[in-house]
C-alpha cells in the first residue's frame, strides 16, 4: 500500500502498526503498559486522545520517541491541539507549553479542571517525576494511596510511575503548571 506523501496518519494507526511490527498483542502492550487494554483499544482505534502520561509510556513500550507516536508536530498549531483535549474530556484540558525534543528530559503543560469535576477513565502513570504547581483554584491529587489536598500556591513533586489521578473540588477552575521530568528515549532503527 503506497500512502500519500502528505497524508496524516492516526496516532492509533501509527501505535498498532508498530506494536504489531514489534509481534505485541493488545494484551502484551498492557502489560508492559500498565493501561487496560480496553484503553489500548480505544486509542488504536481513535475513539480517544491520550493523556500525556500514556503517550509517554506507549513510546517506551514501542520505542519510539514522543513525537514519532504522535506524529509531526510541525504540521499542527499548538492551539488546535489544546482544542482537540478539550473536546477529549469537557472538564479537563491542556496545553503544552514546551515542545519535546527529543534530547530534552523537561515537558511542561498548563492545565485546566473544571469545577467540581475529575478526570475519570484513566490513572496517570509513566516513568519520571511530575510536579504540579497550582496557579487558581484547588486541586485533589491522589498518588499510589495517598491523597492530598492543594490550594492556590501550593504545590506536589512525585514519582510519576505510581499511578495518578487529579480533580477539581472547588467551585472555579482550577489552573495547574505541570512540569514532567521524562527519561529519555533511545532512538531505534526500524
Amino acid at each position: 500500500m503506497t500512502r500519500k506523501k502528505n497524508a496524516v496518519i492516526s496516532l492509533g494507526r501509527r501505535m498498532r502498526e508498530r506494536r504489531e511490527r514489534l509481534g505485541m498483542t493488545l494484551d502484551d502492550l498492557a502489560l508492559e503498559t500498565g493501561y487496560l487494554v480496553e484503553v489500548l483499544q480505544s486509542l488504536e482505534e481513535d475513539g480517544m486522545v491520550p493523556p500525556v502520561g500514556l503517550i509517554i509510556q506507549l513510546s517506551k513500550v514501542l520505542k519510539l520517541s514522543p513525537d514519532e507516536l504522535e506524529g509531526d508536530r510541525e504540521s499542527r498549531v499548538s492551539q488546535d491541539r489544546a482544542k482537540s483535549h478539550r473536546k477529549r474530556v469537557a472538564s479537563y484540558a491542556y496545553t503544552p507549553l514546551t515542545r519535546p525534543k527529543p534530547d530534552q528530559h523537561l515537558r511542561a503543560y498548563l492545565v485546566s479542571i473544571e469545577p467540581k469535576a475529575k478526570h475519570r477513565g484513566v490513572l496517570y502513570h509513566h516513568e519520571g517525576e511530575e510536579f504540579i504547581f497550582v496557579l487558581k483554584g484547588g486541586l485533589e491529587i491522589k498518588v499510589g494511596d495517598n491523597t492530598t489536598a492543594l490550594a492556590k500556591g501550593e504545590n506536589i513533586h512525585f514519582n510519576s510511575i505510581l499511578h495518578h489521578e487529579m480533580s477539581n473540588p472547588t467551585a472555579e477552575t482550577t489552573k495547574l503548571l505541570v512540569v514532567l521530568y521524562v527519561p529519555l528515549t533511545k532512538e531505534v532503527s526500524r
